[in-house]
């Protein structure tokens, strides 16, 4: 992935999970039959088993409003620890994958943009995770979708609705 360079010239290269993000998206995103490890049928088991696994609150956003269903999702291996990838795809076919892992060492952070061939990611820290949003769809149409996913994680879980705005979404 040495290719991979951040679309915003100011930003430093990418760390390694957005790599990584990229790298199982470009895996499994094409797949037909085995896209998930476990499919959205199964939701709840995915997120408590993922949550597990992750060792902190793994959420799934609901985007149906906005036209991507959960496909579903599955643990992949990151430098040694877990992180959870699910899987998002719209009517006309295309995916979106969201990645998810502890991030210790990076302080919460805007978004930034990365790119690995006709790739795109937008990722940020927001301790304890860090999250990556991977798709071959082009960066101003994916923006609304991160600004939806970014909103919906924020949301606390006790059903209250008010949201956080997206640190970076203005820039």
């Amino acid at each position: 992935y040495a290719a991979n360079r951040a679309l915003d010239p100011a930003a430093r290269p990418e760390p390694g999970f957005v790599a990584n993000a990229l790298g199982a998206h470009a895996v499994y995103m094409p797949e037909v039959r085995h896209p998930v490890e476990v499919t959205s049928a199964d939701e709840k088991h995915l997120v408590d088993w993922l949550t597990k696994r992750v060792g902190t609150e793994v959420k799934a956003p609901q985007l149906a409003k906005d036209g991507w269903t959960l496909v579903g999702g599955r643990l992949l291996p990151d430098q040694g620890q877990a992180a959870a990838q699910l899987m998002y795809e719209d009517t006309r076919g295309r995916r979106l994958t969201l990645y998810m892992r502890q991030e210790p060492n990076f302080q919460s952070s805007s978004f930034r943009y990365g790119e690995s061939g006709a790739l795109t990611a937008v990722y940020w820290v927001d301790r304890p995770l860090a999250y990556a949003i991977t798709s071959n769809i082009a960066r101003d149409e994916l923006m609304p979708n991160e600004i939806k996913i970014y909103a919906l994680l924020e949301r606390p879980i006790d059903g209250n609705t008010s949201q956080k705005e997206p640190r970076g979404s203005k820039e």
